[in-house]
């Protein structure tokens, strides 16, 4: 099992958070410390490994200033298992307190999932191999060995054999060049007779009715189906079938288990909503029972899953919230004391906007550049015209509500809906467009002035 952690600096992770994300310098510079804070602990002695807990963070600030980017990128930096749930669906009628597990299984899915794409890169090239002989036998079938004696087999026999190799060889290499991926096979698909499974009775959890059904499916018979699909479906179908068969589960799931309990990272979004606003009644009794419910997972104890027993001891938990009307202090004390760093996250300026449009990898502007090339045209920004951008954005954000980053997307396709309306019918491809200031003036700017804002409310 590999319980390697990479050997980033914070200097380095933070390095790769800027690729994607602008400013919050004190949020990353927290993040960086709790991610080398568990290569640390790996690495310290085993009776220490066990005494070291994460120190859980909580990030104060408005929508749409980067907290869940900054923790979903935090994950993909140290490729470890990642989910995010809002406090907020705890409240809803039908919930009751043991549901708050419910993220710790989704966490081991997402370990599971994690590694079981790993193990399934290890074996492709024998996955592969396997996959094109199945193909081969239903394409070309092998000849039959003779039941007759070594004395009667004749030359033809021999002849057939050799060039029915011959022929095989030859479409593999077709299939392998993609030249026959379009042509439609006839495979057979394993399929299940199971029904959703009603419980008369008491209530049943989750686990058990998964386990039940688990159990149940295996006693009854599998019924292979016939179906036509093209070789390039065929391939993906056979692929995993063939790669399940080459993977061992128990090792999958032994190895997604330590990486969920060790690496795991759960962000509770909208905690601020099951606060308890001050000396109020009704709903605030819900908020502070599911307050209690999230403690015992946040402080760490044992949660069955399906894959096997949990400890979140040493999960890091990143809890995120605006905490507009509660302050972090309505939250009871045991939940305050498990979230021991508190980070506030600045709200965006204009020149933040501009960055956010200009240097991340995956900012908005090279996303409809790349939409675009996809039909041959050409999309181009002055450095005037995302200034301009910028500045109308966090206008609009000072005179409505302020969603943060999330205003420049409704921007953005405001300016830009004509033109991709446009392609390829009006503007073929070939065309080259360039993005001017005075363009984002002329479409946008009244818009502000009128204080018309209804386009940009999400």
């Amino acid at each position: 099992m590999n319980k390697i952690i990479d050997n980033l600096t914070p200097g380095q992770i933070v390095a790769e958070l800027d690729k994607y994300i602008i400013g919050q310098k004190d949020a990353k510079k927290n993040v960086a410390i709790a991610l080398r804070n568990r290569w640390r602990r790996m690495n310290a002695t085993p009776e220490m490994q066990q005494e070291i807990i994460p120190n859980n963070i909580l990030m104060i600030g408005s929508t749409g200033v980067g907290k869940t980017e900054i923790a979903r990128r935090l994950a993909k930096i140290a490729d470890a298992p990642f989910t995010k749930v809002e406090a907020s669906k705890f409240t809803e009628v039908g919930y009751v307190g043991r549901d708050v597990e419910s993220m710790v299984r989704d966490l081991v899915e997402q370990s599971i999932n994690i590694v079981k794409t790993k193990k399934k890169e290890e074996v492709k090239i024998k996955a592969t191999e396997a996959v094109e002989d199945k193909i081969l036998n239903i394409l070309i079938p092998p000849v039959k060995k003779s039941n007759a004696k070594k004395e009667e087999i004749d030359l033809d026999a021999q002849e057939d054999s050799e060039l029915n190799q011959e022929t095989r060889e030859a479409f593999r290499n077709k299939l392998k060049n993609g030249d026959l991926d379009n042509r439609k096979i006839e495979i057979d698909v394993a399929g299940s007779n199971m029904s959703p499974i009603g419980v008369m009775g008491g209530p049943i959890d989750d686990v058990s009715m998964m386990n039940i059904q688990e159990m149940i499916g295996g006693f009854m018979p599998k019924n292979n189906k016939k179906r036509k699909v093209t070789i390039a479906e065929a391939r993906k179908i056979l692929m995993e079938e063939e790669s399940a068969k080459l993977i061992d589960m128990d090792e999958v799931k032994e190895e997604a288990i330590w990486k969920a309990e060790n690496l795991g990272m759960i962000f509770i979004d909208e905690i601020d909503k099951i606060a308890s606003s001050g000396g109020k009644s009704g709903p605030d009794v819900s908020r502070e029972g599911v307050q209690r419910d999230l403690l015992p997972i946040v402080e760490g104890s044992t949660v069955n899953t399906k894959h096997g027993a949990i400890k979140t001891d040493h999960i890091l938990f990143i809890a995120a919230g605006a905490f507009h009307v509660s302050k972090p202090s309505d939250l009871i004390p045991e939940l305050q004391g498990r979230f021991p760093i508190r980070v506030e996250l600045e709200s965006l300026t204009e020149d933040n906007f501009y960055h956010i449009l200009k240097t991340p990898k995956n900012a908005l502007t090279k996303q409809y550049v790349a939409m675009l090339e996809s039909e041959g045209v050409g999309l181009t920004f002055s450095d005037d015209s995302l200034r301009e951008l910028a500045s109308l954005a966090f206008q609009a954000n000072l005179e409505v509500e302020n969603i943060g980053a999330r205003r420049l997307q409704t921007v953005m396709s405001h300016l830009l809906n004509d033109i991709l309306f446009d392609v390829p019918e009006k503007i073929t491809p070939g065309t080259n467009i360039e993005i001017s200031k005075e363009m984002v003036s002329e479409k946008l700017s009244s818009l502000i002035k009128n204080k018309d804002l209804s386009q940009y409310i999400l």
